[in-house]
């Protein structure tokens, strides 16, 4: 207890602070954002190492080597293609001076320190994290039904069936189009602005 502390008091710790909205662009993952596709930051905790970027298409993880080195290792987790599990709020006791936020995407796992002032912005991406990761474990399941109903379809179909080889083709290519946009489309949401906005309250 004594030695965090005295690592806070000395500024050694790594404790991170939520940014404000009118800070975003003074941040170091701004310059990694793809504008040209409409992303945009709605939340961002930053410590003397890390930058915690959450847009509406991904985490960027700014990573720093150490508080004192301008080194940085720039990582991008995709909602569309990596799941977010696992996610807890672990509050600060009396004495404690930060509050910690886990959770994993696909399969890394995280683990932020912030400054217990900021509890109630912290509810708030606790909140948009889990309604992240409850759509894409719904859309993984309707991913799967997608491909039982394909197998479902062409069981009840012979190749002997179509006319000619011009008909297979317009057959294939039809299936495989609506196939597509129902997996890629339909069941696989990529971009999260309506949950932000939902639950993320600046």
């Amino acid at each position: 207890m004594f030695k965090k502390l005295a690592s806070e008091a000395l500024g050694l710790s790594d404790i991170g602070s939520i940014i404000q909205p009118k800070d975003f662009g003074s941040v170091d993952a701004d310059d990694y954002l793809f504008h040209e596709d409409g992303e945009k930051i709605f939340f961002l905790i930053k410590s003397k190492k890390d930058e915690y970027c959450f847009t509406n298409l991904a985490l960027i993880h700014v990573d720093g080597d150490s508080a004192v080195s301008s080194k940085r290792s720039i990582k991008r987790y995709e909602y569309g293609t990596e799941s977010v599990d696992h996610v807890t709020l672990e509050t600060a006791g009396t004495l404690d001076m930060d509050i910690e936020l886990k959770f994993s995407i696909g399969g890394v796992g995280f683990s932020i320190d912030v400054r217990k002032a900021f509890i109630e912005q912290l509810k708030d991406i606790y909140k948009a994290l889990i309604s992240i990761g409850k759509r894409q474990r719904s859309d993984a399941i309707c991913r799967d039904n997608a491909m039982h109903a394909l197998s479902a379809t062409a069981s009840m179909y012979k190749i002997t069936t179509a006319s000619s080889g011009e008909a297979i083709t317009a057959q294939y290519n039809d299936i495989l189009k609506n196939l597509n946009n129902v997996v890629l489309v339909g069941y696989t949401k990529r971009d999260f602005s309506d949950v932000f906005t939902k639950y993320i309250h600046a």
